[in-house]
């Protein structure tokens, strides 16, 4: 997507009525990533928010599942003190060397042991943020965003989860010239859509699978609501564009890929994107103590991506490979 077409989407879709004071307005935030370049046009920055009603086996995202604080550890990190076992209130810490366990029975995320870990073997998941101070961080970027024709982007997690949050922020962000994007998986109330795509300039909108008893095998929901949030946001005439992850032996075959583009070509989406299969974010459930199922998997060969990618387009539609 070229500068223009960045700058076009971000003018406003007529007046909205402002959210609440947006200092008042809180989000949970699990990281603020700066220079972002596949979170749609230009030069970003993204919020990730944590939150998601999906279970997809795939995710690299793990940490922003949970809608509330979680602590993390990272062994190789560890220098045996034992300063966490000493402080956790409810001795859900144990250290055999330098390997931590932490029981999550027990654990309520309080968050001392992160505190009074000194070289940063444990870390918390989640902050809360009020949209208004995270408005002030994404700001120090304006420039980049103007030069480039970028903008702010809020992922996740599912920022439909957030939606007070998100309208405040993105009230903030057009207030000041700033284009707004949403990456989203779908699952959200009518209601919370509406309310956050009267400030949003450009719709991310994850498909993963079109039949519904296999979108529950995979996420663990099926995609009837999804499906209609996305008739909804095309026919309000937002910018969108439909993402899809190309999971290997799940939706990465012809016949998948062939209702996808046919659902989008019917929807009259702008753009499809497939984003090749990967395990960048393995590491992280080993320090979520979570089970990573599709480890046997590995990304598609470039040839085979290609040629999902002419499959797509052959139905007409502008067809992009991102990641």
């Amino acid at each position: 997507m070229n500068r223009s077409e960045g700058q076009l989407m971000s003018k406003a879709r007529g007046p909205a009525r402002a959210p609440e004071n947006p200092e008042d307005v809180k989000g949970l935030v699990f990281n603020i990533q700066r220079y972002s370049i596949q979170d749609g046009p230009g030069i970003r920055t993204t919020v990730f928010l944590k939150g998601c009603p999906l279970r997809c086996l795939w995710c690299s995202n793990p940490e922003s599942q949970n809608p509330r604080p979680e602590i993390a550890h990272r062994d190789s990190v560890c220098d045996g003190c034992g300063r966490c076992v000493e402080v956790c209130p409810l001795h859900a810490i144990s250290l055999a060397g330098k390997t931590i366990t932490i029981d999550r029975a027990l654990c309520t995320n309080c968050g001392e042991c992160v505190e009074a870990c000194a070289p940063g073997a444990l870390k918390m998941f989640g902050e809360e943020m009020s949209a208004a101070q995270v408005f002030r961080e994404v700001k120090r970027d304006v420039d980049f965003f103007r030069e480039s024709g970028g903008g702010v982007t809020v992922s996740g997690g599912e920022p439909l989860s957030q939606p007070d949050f998100v309208a405040a922020l993105f009230n903030l962000c057009r207030e000041d010239g700033i284009h707004t994007c949403i990456e989203t998986c779908g699952l959200a109330s009518a209601a919370a859509l509406e309310k956050v795509l009267k400030y949003t300039s450009l719709v991310l909108f994850d498909i993963k699978l079109t039949d519904p008893t296999a979108h529950r095998q995979w996420t663990g929901q099926p995609n009837d609501k999804i499906l209609r949030n996305l008739g909804i946001v095309i026919k309000k005439g937002i910018p969108v564009i439909i993402r899809v992850p190309l999971i290997p032996g799940v939706n990465d075959s012809e016949e998948e890929l062939e209702k996808i583009a046919a659902l989008a070509a019917s929807l009259k989406a702008r753009r499809v994107d497939l984003l090749p299969y990967h395990k960048f974010g393995m590491g992280k459930y080993q320090q979520l103590d979570r089970k990573y199922s599709l480890e046997a998997l590995n990304t598609q060969p470039d040839a085979q991506v290609q040629k999902a990618r002419q499959l797509v387009a052959s139905f007409g539609l502008d067809c992009e490979v991102v990641g």
